[in-house]
């Protein structure tokens, strides 16, 4: 996951509509789907839907009132924290 692009989609979902995420995390889940696709381009697949996903939980701490700097260093702490274990 990386900070700059989850801070980015979290701006995005300010000025437009989480729904936009949601749709854009179904068509590449269903990408994954297709056989004739090289590992490494799963990884990046995977790497978008795990920002998007990201972004999505950011804007949800927000909306319950956590300033987004601190939401989105909460959110990577726990990524981290996650990794570590």
């Amino acid at each position: 996951m990386k900070l700059p692009v989850i801070k980015h989609l979290t701006n995005f979902i300010e000025e437009n509509d989480q729904d936009y995420l949601l749709e854009t995390i179904e068509t590449l889940e269903a990408l994954t789907e297709v056989q004739s696709l090289k590992d490494d381009e799963l990884d990046v697949i995977g790497e978008l839907i795990s920002n998007m996903y990201g972004a999505l939980e950011v804007d949800k701490m927000v909306k319950e009132g956590m300033p987004k700097k601190e939401a989105l260093n909460t959110f990577m702490k726990r990524v981290l924290g996650a990794i570590d274990k």
